[in-house]
């Protein structure tokens, strides 16, 4: 009798558990681990679909297993195993991307090593000649690379207002290969009408890759796939771990051959993710929407705080954002970033070192919540004056939210203001409040 009991290993009778091929010591054990298999079957809603996993590991583990392996034996001299170097493919990262692929509406995606990494990915798409165009507020690391591919690969990049349909439609032609979208724009909070853009792109070229950059919103609040979009990254280090204590980037598709593509670079680069940080990272995704939940509660709190201070809050989640409507007729929340301005750029870095809860930082999707000044930090690389043609404000504070108490959050925040003199500025509210 094998080791898990069935009477053989060649096939079960009716009514038996289902049998598996001999192993070496003749159990009749299956694979470990199967991956999960997202698509067939029934779909639940997104709160169990991040925590439900499906697997046969021999063992039934409830955590599927690392496997912490370079190589993987073969079978015969001509190879042929489904794995057999972790550069190509590892059991722990495919359960991880068989896994999101399911939460984030996709047919396949890719981890790798950093959400740049995942960019990086992507635009070796391109071909010299090829035109991008993208956004004119960008994460600094984004638009560090455009610079880097415009001036050593000969990629011509068209920076404009992604909010203005009009503005993308005038530089869209047969030559763009690529769109960059972002929504909300970091650190701006602009929205962007993905649906719009992704079909005057693919007008313009039917062979345009429009790809978006979800790291803000994450699968629990936006899939662009289903607005058009042909690739979805993020950045796993930000809200889909929800820790900071892993790097990992994530690339979607629902075309299997764009897949197939985008594989090739990550398999001759070696920039796939690592068994251990895979396994990391599906830890950290079971917890996505508990975290997300309690992280733009504390967001909607904090920015009707500073706007009832008299301050010019940029946060998808206030009725006074230009772009409410749109932003909620695609995503499902407003997401826990938003920054507002001071209108004196010493005030705010007095602001950003008098805060103690809130820890000074780049980054954002952690449980804790960072405050910085993304000219001095995050956005650093761009120049001065780009970032003044791009009315990238020099006071501009920026707040990603974790989930501590509120009420704490929001007496550390008043008490920086009180601190560095943002009384004096713009904080007569908040003035009146204290002397009372």
């Amino acid at each position: 009798m094998s080791a898990s009991g069935n009477p053989t290993a060649s096939g079960s009778t009716s009514g038996e558990k289902k049998t598996f091929p001999l192993d070496v010591s003749g159990n009749d054990l299956p694979p470990s681990p199967a991956p999960s298999s997202p698509h067939p079957g029934r779909r639940y809603n997104i709160a169990t679909e991040l925590v439900f996993t499906e697997g046969n590991d021999q063992y039934n583990a409830s955590s599927v297993p690392i496997y912490q392996s370079a190589t993987f034996k073969q079978s015969s001299g001509s190879g042929g195993g489904e794995y057999d170097y972790t550069r190509s493919g590892n059991p722990t990262r495919t359960h991880l991307e068989r896994h999101l692929a399911k939460i984030m509406s996709a047919q396949r995606t890719l981890v790798v090593s950093s959400g740049m990494a995942a960019l990086d990915v992507i635009t070796r798409l391109l071909r010299p000649g090829n035109e991008v165009v993208t956004g004119d507020d960008l994460y600094g690391g984004t638009n560090r690379l455009l610079k880097y591919l415009s001036t050593t690969l000969d990629i011509i990049v068209h920076h404009v207002d992604t909010t203005d349909n009009k503005k993308v439609q005038e530089v869209l032609s047969p030559k763009t290969a690529m769109v960059l979208l972002e929504t909300p724009t970091n650190p701006l909070m602009k929205i962007v009408d993905i649906g719009t853009i992704a079909a005057a792109a693919h007008e313009a070229n039917p062979s345009c890759i429009v790809s978006v950059d979800n790291t803000m919103m994450s699968p629990l609040l936006l899939n662009p796939l289903d607005f058009g979009a042909d690739v979805v990254y993020e950045s796993g280090t930000k809200y889909l771990s929800g820790h900071h204590d892993l790097m990992a980037g994530v690339i979607a598709v629902n075309d299997l051959t764009l897949g197939d593509r985008l594989y090739q670079p990550i398999n001759t680069s070696g920039c796939g993710l690592s068994p251990f940080d895979s396994w990391l990272l599906l830890r950290g995704v079971k917890t996505l929407k508990v975290r997300m939940d309690q992280q733009q509660s504390n967001a909607q709190r904090i920015a009707e705080f500073l706007e009832s201070s008299g301050f010019k809050v940029r946060y998808p989640g206030l009725r006074s954002h230009k772009q409410y409507d749109l932003h909620h007729s695609m995503a499902r929340g407003a997401g826990a970033v938003l920054s507002f301005e001071t209108g004196n750029t010493e005030c705010s870095e007095r602001i950003v070192e008098s805060a103690k809860i809130w820890a000074i930082s780049v980054s954002f999707g952690c449980v804790n919540s960072l405050i910085s000044m993304p000219c001095r930090m995050s956005h650093a690389s761009i120049d001065a004056k780009t970032r003044e043609e791009r009315d990238m404000p020099e006071d501009l504070i920026r707040l990603c939210v974790g989930i501590e108490d509120v009420d704490d959050l929001i007496d550390d925040l008043r008490r920086a203001l009180v601190e560095a003199g943002a009384v004096n500025v713009n904080m007569e509210g908040i003035a009146a409040r204290e002397s009372k």
